[in-house]
């Protein structure tokens, strides 16, 4: 990999995370600390939703690195230990000492009150689920446009008995006398969860929260993000030469965009064909980028080298390390050819920062490292450009129709770095790509036909390692086993599957049995993650 000779490229994710952050100084925002709780990642998506730009810290940031963020208010979030226990992880000092408006959330809260001289001991009777909330003394800061009675989501073991000093109770239900409580300078705290969507008018509360306690502005559209990353780009960039990876996938595809438009011909993107790709995808992606939006694209087609290279390998771990090992090696070399390079573009987004970062603490146990975070391997000396590393994915698509994308790119399901290669159980060969590749191109063809597409997160077929006796026509045959996978989630943590209508499910069975050679038989996958995960290996 080549380089630009001035001064050294630092490829570092220290280096990469505080130029972000320097650059996002200007823009006013939401800060969400996270206690742990398996929701921190949905209050910022709410708060995002409402058009208000959030990020969530640990309960250990410094006040020097949130006040580059230009917060407007704090959000507490909940989580699984109690206040009152050793070690509990409690909020820093800053949140009570700079004037912020906050808002702690069922473990927020409980912190608030006991930092702040309130009483917080075990329920008698513990709150999970659905309950009613009663507003004790109306405050149309937070309960503007909102009934007397609402439902909401409970989720809690202990209650304040007691709260602080300046605070009053401003709503109950039948179990905790103090289900929301307030005071005059802007802090609330509430013991039930807005962000659900079990607290049906959570979202108006929150808003009340955002737009009239912190008094933020509903700014966060794609619009305005795709302005302001074209300046940062190009301030980050200057005249340096750019190369981007695209997959084929909307994340890689909604990262080349921008910066073509931020640089233009300052950016090659470099399209390797792995051979494990959807039907039709390779096309696809070609004429997308090279012949609609006339970007520099070098085509490589190395499906020769992927598949040589995993020749009898069966194991899933050792398929993705060595696909993982042959892209670099094939994009190193056609990266070679382009000449001086000095940054590489990814599209990185905010739910792979999030799984792969410990925070510093033991509240949120790194869940897994993904292949774009942390910086490149050490020979490759480029900075990192990653505008989309604070985007959820449906933020990612949303910036994508802005930037003018086919809605073809825009909303295609999610698909996994290694390819078809983790959907084929044990050796991958040619043949068994062919076969899967037909049965999941009748899986996608009628998940659309039956306008079920966006409603899905993945739907996919997976080619198993299994055999069964069945019979076309007058004859025995002992064919292969295709599983149908169709789920539903928000950013894949978690992941539900799909109650997809009998008879389309029937359709794709007659259709992969009749029409897909060596194939006999078709199951569907009824696992949720977790236990199971969303891809078979």
């Amino acid at each position: 990999m080549t380089h630009s000779s001035g001064t050294s490229a630092d490829s570092s994710p220290e280096n990469s995370e505080s130029q972000d952050i320097s650059s996002r100084a200007q823009r006013e925002s939401i800060v969400v600390i996270d206690f742990g709780s398996q929701y921190s990642m949905l209050i910022a998506r709410r708060v995002r939703e409402s058009k208000v730009y959030c990020e969530i810290i640990s309960h250990k940031a410094d006040w020097e690195s949130v006040a580059r963020l230009n917060p407007k208010g704090v959000i507490l979030s909940g989580g699984p230990a109690s206040v009152y226990d050793d070690n509990a992880p409690l909020a820093p000092d800053w949140v009570y000492e700079n004037g912020l408006p906050v808002l702690g959330i069922c473990y927020g809260m409980q912190v608030m009150a006991h930092q702040l001289g309130g009483t917080v001991a075990p329920s008698s009777k513990k709150e999970y689920g659905q309950a009613q909330m009663r507003q004790n003394a109306p405050d149309l800061r937070i309960f503007q446009g909102l009934p007397p009675s609402m439902q909401v989501w409970m989720s809690h073991g202990d209650q304040i008995t007691e709260p602080p000093p300046g605070f009053r109770s401003l709503a109950s239900s039948e179990n905790s006398p103090i289900v929301v409580m307030g005071n005059d300078e802007g802090m609330f705290g509430i013991q039930f969860h807005p962000e659900v969507a079990h607290t049906p008018q959570g979202k108006e509360l929150l808003e009340n929260f955002l737009y009239g306690v912190c008094g933020c502005l509903p700014v966060w559209t794609p619009g305005n993000f795709v302005n302001d990353s074209i300046g940062r780009i190009q301030e980050q960039v200057g005249d340096g030469k750019v190369i981007c990876a695209l997959s084929g996938g909307v994340d890689s595809a909604v990262a080349a965009s921008l910066v073509q438009q931020a640089i233009g011909d300052q950016l090659t993107c470099i399209f390797v064909n792995n051979g494990l790709m959807r039907k039709g995808e390779v096309q696809q992606v070609r004429d997308t980028f090279q012949r609609h939006f006339k970007t520099n694209l070098v085509y490589a087609d190395a499906t020769e080298n992927f598949l040589g290279a995993l020749i009898g390998v069966t194991d899933p771990e050792r398929k993705r390390k060595i696909i993982g090992e042959e892209f670099i090696r094939v994009f190193d070399e056609e990266a070679a050819r382009i000449g001086t390079v000095d940054f590489l573009a990814q599209g990185t987004l905010y739910p792979d920062v999030i799984e792969s970062e410990t925070q510093g603490d033991d509240i949120s146990a790194k869940i897994k490292t993904h292949h774009n975070v942390g910086g490149l391997p050490e020979h490759m000396r480029l900075n990192l450009v990653e505008p989309l590393r604070y985007l959820f994915k449906d933020e990612v698509r949303n910036v994508g129709l802005e930037l003018g994308l086919p809605e073809d790119i825009v909303y295609r399901q999610p698909f996994p770095g290694p390819g078809l290669a983790i959907r084929i159980i044990g050796e991958v060969t040619l043949d068994k790509l062919e076969i899967l590749r037909e049965a999941d191109a009748i899986v996608l063809e009628e998940i659309s036909a039956s306008g079920l597409y966006r409603d899905t997160w993945q739907s996919f077929a997976v080619l198993t390692d299994t055999r069964s006796v069945g019979v076309t026509g007058d004859y025995r045959t002992y064919g292969h086993v295709i599983a149908i996978r169709a789920v539903n989630s928000d950013d894949a943590m978690t992941a539900d599957w799909a109650r997809l209508p009998f008879d389309v499910l029937a359709r794709m069975s007659s259709r992969i049995s009749n029409e897909v050679p060596n194939v006999n038989r078709v199951v569907y996958d009824i696992t949720s993650k977790p236990p199971g995960t969303i891809e078979w290996e």
